[in-house]
């Protein structure tokens, strides 16, 4: 029987927390995404630049709201988690149908399915320090008609 080291028990907690962070994506539950993460982390959606960097409890909690609210039906598959020291990297497809105007995107009702790049780093204590978020934008609006 293979036993786990300290090293491989870690990279499961911090996966089984990205797992968790996804699934309460899915479950369109804001306060357990971001319970997930230090009071003091950061989240950088990359697409939006400057303009995308924040706190993850509030600047996060606020852009998966608004996520949330135009795309009530929001849900995500996770294709893959690799773990190397403290980051996490999760290759995830999001998808969803737009009923309301985002971000300067006038809802038409179309459907986008867009894969996205997470890249989680965690503390000592397994809660995510940092999260940087990464997709295809352009391909994320003209699937919405933009």
């Amino acid at each position: 029987m293979e036993t786990l080291t300290k090293t491989d028990l870690t990279e499961q907690t911090r996966k089984g927390a990205c797992l968790a962070f996804f699934s309460a994506y899915q479950d369109l539950d804001t306060a357990r995404m971001i319970q997930l993460a230090t009071p003091d982390a950061t989240v950088h959606f990359l697409p939006m630049g400057d303009g995308g960097k924040g706190s993850f409890w509030e600047f996060g909690k606020g852009v998966w709201q608004l996520i949330m609210d135009c795309f009530p039906n929001v849900d995500n598959t996770v294709d893959s988690l690799t773990a190397e020291e403290d980051t996490v990297t999760a290759r995830v497809a999001i998808f969803g149908t737009q009923e309301q105007d985002f971000m300067g995107i006038a809802s038409k009702g179309l459907t986008f399915n867009s894969d996205h790049v997470f890249v989680f780093r965690f503390d000592e204590d397994d809660r995510i320090t940092d999260l940087t978020i990464d997709w295809d934008h352009s391909s994320f609006c003209k699937q919405l008609g933009s």
